[in-house]
């Protein structure tokens, strides 16, 4: 994905595609739950799953506050927002891989702030500022999405960042049914050395009220299909915590 630029002088500054930032709030997904964060929300995706719960990022509906915003501008409004009060960053979309220099430059900036930086894409294209996040999470869509796997670039992604040597990357897999299920199964035998996270889908992002008993009895579901499974004994079950306890509400 090429950005515009914008000439100040002889420096010329990358810009970002940003349609939401918000926190301080609570990590609700993967290897970082439970972590106090900041969210930067970037605009466009490559894919187009069924069940998207950022849909807004890339269907044209909010493309009017899509901000093209310099690395520097999106420190000072995250800063104005929460002051000192948080020291990590998650990155989401959409999908913050399709930026090239603008997000590794947004990546060393937090970095000179002493801010760790959380990403996660879908593994369909390889940035090397892979190298630089703190907590990078590869998730990959299962079948009920509609989409396809590019099990090459997944290879190649996965091959780059264990030649790297930095265990800071892991695997994730929304789970609505039992073909999602056999898809994660056969993620987890692929790269069987990465830890790999499950978590069950949210068929219904628009719903309105409390959701939480829903969404729970999709968890227990999960699990029982977890104990069961010799072959799944290092997967790792979690729910969608911010949505139980925030529901389907925007900017949590």
């Amino acid at each position: 994905m090429d950005l515009p630029t914008a000439c100040t002088g002889a420096v010329t500054v990358s810009k970002i595609p940003v349609i939401e930032i918000f926190g301080p709030t609570i990590q609700g997904e993967g290897a970082v739950i439970g972590v106090k964060t900041m969210f930067v929300r970037t605009y466009g995706c490559d894919y187009r799953c069924s069940w998207c719960d950022s849909a807004f990022t890339w269907d044209g509906s909010a493309k009017d506050i899509v901000r093209m915003l310099e690395p520097e501008e999106i420190m000072n409004e995250l800063i104005a927002l929460a002051g000192q009060n948080f020291d990590s960053v998650t990155i989401s979309g959409g999908n913050p891989a399709l930026l090239g220099n603008s997000m590794a430059e947004f990546v060393a900036l937090l970095h000179e702030h002493g801010i760790q930086a959380a990403i996660e894409t879908q593994g369909s294209r390889w940035q090397d500022w892979f190298y630089e996040i703190d907590t990078l999470t590869i998730s990959p869509k299962p079948p009920s999405s509609g989409m396809k796997t590019d099990w090459a670039m997944l290879d190649r992604i996965m091959g780059k960042l264990k030649e790297q040597g930095k265990a800071t990357h892991s695997l994730k897999v929304v789970v609505f049914d039992e073909q999602d299920y056999a898809y994660a199964k056969s993620v987890h035998q692929r790269y069987p050395g990465v830890s790999l996270y499950l978590q069950p889908g949210n068929e219904d992002v628009t719903e309105p009220g409390d959701i939480s008993a829903r969404l729970l009895g999709r968890l227990e579901w999960l699990f029982n299909l977890v104990i069961a499974d010799p072959e799944m004994n290092r997967a790792r079950v979690l729910p969608q915590l911010h949505a139980l306890i925030w529901h389907n509400k925007r900017g949590k």
